[in-house]
């Protein structure tokens, strides 16, 4: 069973947090299923964008386990073309979540689908 997007957003933001990667919840969505995008602010002027994978991306044991896939659709871009895309999400879905973190080293402490 899959936890809650609310849920998930709150201990996603505890474990970066704990471990020195400051991270800020930028927009609240739907606390049952919203979907969930994680902005990752390289240190350096870019950042990643990283978004819900597709459903196509799940294998039989990721739902058993309730895991939630990402992949990125942004790679080292301004902070204008990220903006960008969650603008043209907010008009398709309002109900998403977007969490900001920071790591010059890129990383993101999420599972990306297998692209």
């Amino acid at each position: 069973m899959r936890l809650t997007s609310d849920l998930w957003v709150s201990a996603y933001l505890r474990r970066r947090n704990a471990k020195g990667k400051p991270s800020v919840l930028i927009r609240r969505g739907a606390k049952e299923a919203g979907a969930i995008f994680i902005r990752v602010d390289r240190l350096d002027g870019t950042h990643d964008l990283y978004e819900p994978a597709s459903q196509l991306s799940y294998s039989e044991e990721h739902e058993r386990l309730g895991d939630r896939l990402f992949h990125r659709s942004l790679e080292a871009v301004s902070t204008f073309d990220v903006m960008d895309r969650l603008e043209k999400e907010a008009k398709f879905d309002s109900d998403f979540w977007v969490v900001e973190t920071e790591c010059a080293q890129a990383s993101s402490d999420i599972m990306l689908a297998d692209d």
